[in-house]
């Protein structure tokens, strides 16, 4: 009789784990909506694709936004290589998606085809950005122009399929949503963290990202989130509160700006530096400063960088 309730408790397992890993479908927009070109258009979505898209999509070998592999996924979840963001029409992702879908993805996560994309939630970001990021990609730009190529192909484990598919949770669409003043330096900042994404990797895990409202993430800006380099180094996200042991409490505007596009801290040790925000303006640099200085210092002592 203990025989077969083990049976049966399998056999529901193994039912739970297809039914949960089947993919799950959500219906996507059916506007209209077409992006606005101008010179200005251009050049702000340079900045941001550059900035919001580069971590992951820019090629540094290529020069190109042909997408990388993505070491942090574990691998009994599979693998996962970012996509092609060039204008190739056999392995990029912007010639398969109107505009309207484009933007649509961008604030929700979900995809032309309804699947739910997880990692690339902007659903805070001003209509004129996600407008400019669309130009951008639409360019002839070397960058972006089409390379008909590809990186790698994604491919979840069972396991992976399971536990994408428990995360499938879309966002809400918000449209109408605005980019605050420049002269307001900290909301500014605000806006930038949370857009350019820097609250994902400055917080405690991918797991515990709260999206709508970022400072609702688990150890947000604290740092401590592990990393690997092109050399297969570890490396570890800055506590970027204003602590004055373990943060940058003691940084100055110069100091952190330093920091952010060279790599080097005002110990003069040398970090990793962020190639894709050198674009970024020193005034909107010095804007992410005055914010995360008004957000509550948190003591996180975190792990220098592997072999440094």
């Amino acid at each position: 009789m203990r025989k077969y309730k083990w049976l049966t408790a399998i056999c529901v397992m193994v039912a739970v784990i297809i039914i949960v890993s089947c993919k799950t479908r959500f219906n996507t927009t059916k506007t209209t909506y077409k992006a606005s070109k101008s010179s200005e258009a251009f050049e702000r979505g340079k900045v941001l694709v550059y900035s919001i898209c580069g971590g992951c999509h820019y090629n540094s070998s290529a020069n190109k936004f042909i997408g990388t592999p993505i070491h942090e996924v574990p691998g009994f979840v599979g693998k996962v290589y970012a996509a092609n963001l060039t204008n190739s029409k056999s392995h990029g992702i912007p010639p398969h998606y109107s505009d309207a879908e484009l933007k649509y993805l961008l604030k929700t996560g979900i995809a032309r085809d309804g699947r739910f994309i997880s990692y690339m939630l902007r659903p805070n970001m001003a209509d004129e950005d996600l407008n400019d990021i669309i130009v951008y990609l639409r360019s002839d730009e070397r960058a972006v122009a089409a390379a008909d190529t590809t990186i790698g192909i994604t491919h979840f484990t069972l396991i992976g399929k399971m536990v994408m598919n428990m995360m499938a949770r879309p966002l809400p669409y918000k449209p109408g949503i605005k980019r605050p003043p420049e002269t307001d330096s900290i909301a500014t900042g605000r806006y930038l963290i949370d857009n350019i994404g820097c609250f994902h990797c400055h917080s405690h895990s991918f797991t515990s990202l709260n999206y709508l409202n970022p400072e609702q993430s688990k150890g947000y800006m604290a740092g401590g989130l592990k990393f690997k380099d092109l050399q297969g180094n570890k490396i570890y996200a800055s506590n970027l509160t204003p602590d004055k042991q373990t943060g940058i409490g003691n940084f100055t505007k110069l100091q952190f700006r330093k920091a952010v596009k060279e790599g080097q801290a005002p110990d003069g040790k040398l970090h990793p530096p962020m190639p894709e925000f050198r674009k970024l303006k020193d005034q909107e640099v010095d804007a992410i400063y005055a914010y995360l200085q008004s957000i509550p210092p948190k003591y996180n002592k975190v792990q220098e960088v592997h072999g440094q």
